[in-house]
């Protein structure tokens, strides 16, 4: 019981101070220069710079805002472009392009804290960029071409913070300051939760039986056998756990900066159980729409795995 007891608190202890001391202070700084953005309305001027070039790919003038959110705040900031692409009326195709685009990209809310860690994050976002545009053009396209269409109902016009005076930007940066905390603090548990995981089935030696079992292949690939508890925390319990994870076997010198940057394509993305579920809670029609999604996020996630085992 004591050596339970002392697993939680390791874990406990792990996972609030990545919380706190790595996650928060990003999450706060990138999402108050977001909103600030947003409110100052040049957000909405890039997306109707960039929205012509894209629309080729499937996205309409909301899809380049979820693609900006997802890069820049966190996985689930496209809950509300999703949301009002649902209600607004907008095709079909065009929800599902934008839902496989972003189940298909890197988000935020890991890709800047494991930067503070060493990964590189200007190649992990330009290649999810691409790859999460390949991913959508191919749902578009492919994958929900018969999905029927439905005309808009309104303009969907996304309404921002003002910002203007001391006063508003004060207001818009106290406000995504309490939004980093709400993100922070909700991933706390599972944070806690997946380091727990782990660290039982290290000492129950199922890490040890799935690494042997697994050898043949982790050499074909030059991979540690840490990477196999990295990838079952992140398909079953979201990307912030896997972070916690891969934190914990950095410092414990059981994988290398390295060999996490050629990863990143396979394990940072929202296109696990935690980051379907509150994707396709956006709406009914969002929800709908997830089996063509899947399929384009799929490829773009194959891509962006190959991708970065070619550049590391």
């Amino acid at each position: 019981m004591s050596e339970f007891a002392s697993i939680i608190l390791h874990a406990g202890r792990a996972g609030v101070e990545l919380a706190l001391f790595v996650l928060l202070p990003v999450m706060i700084v990138m999402l108050s220069i977001m909103r600030l953005l947003e409110a100052k309305g040049l957000l909405d001027r890039l997306v109707n710079i960039v929205a012509p070039i894209l629309r080729p790919f499937g996205l309409p003038g909301l899809g380049v805002f979820a693609m900006i959110q997802v890069l820049f705040v966190s996985f689930a900031a496209p809950m509300a472009t999703l949301a009002m692409m649902d209600k607004g009326g907008s095709p079909r195709r065009h929800i599902a392009a934008t839902l496989a685009m972003v189940l298909g990209m890197a988000q935020a809310n890991v890709v800047f804290p494991m930067a503070a860690l060493g990964l590189n994050a200007p190649i992990t976002m330009g290649v999810s960029a691409i790859c999460g545009l390949i991913g959508a053009a191919l749902t578009y396209h492919v994958f929900a071409r018969n999905l029927p269409d439905r005309d808009d109902d309104n303009p969907m016009i996304v309404k921002h913070k003002d910002a203007d005076g001391p006063k508003g930007v004060l207001d818009v940066i106290n406000k995504a300051g309490a939004e980093a905390l709400k993100i922070t603090v909700g991933a706390i548990p599972m944070l806690v939760l997946a380091l727990v995981f782990v660290s039982i089935m290290r000492e129950a030696g199922v890490m040890t039986f799935l690494e042997e079992a697994l050898t043949p292949l982790l050499n074909t690939l030059n991979l540690p056998g840490s990477v196999i508890m990295a990838t079952i925390s992140k398909y079953i319990a979201g990307g912030t756990a896997m972070m916690g994870v891969v934190k914990d076997f950095l410092d414990q010198d059981q994988i290398t900066i390295q060999e996490v940057n050629r990863l990143a394509g396979f394990l940072i993305h929202p296109y696990d159980v935690a980051g379907i579920a509150v994707l396709i809670s956006a709406g009914q029609r969002v929800a709908e729409v997830l089996k063509p999604a899947l399929l384009g996020a799929a490829i773009a996630i194959i891509l962006r795995s190959l991708i970065h085992g070619f550049l590391f």
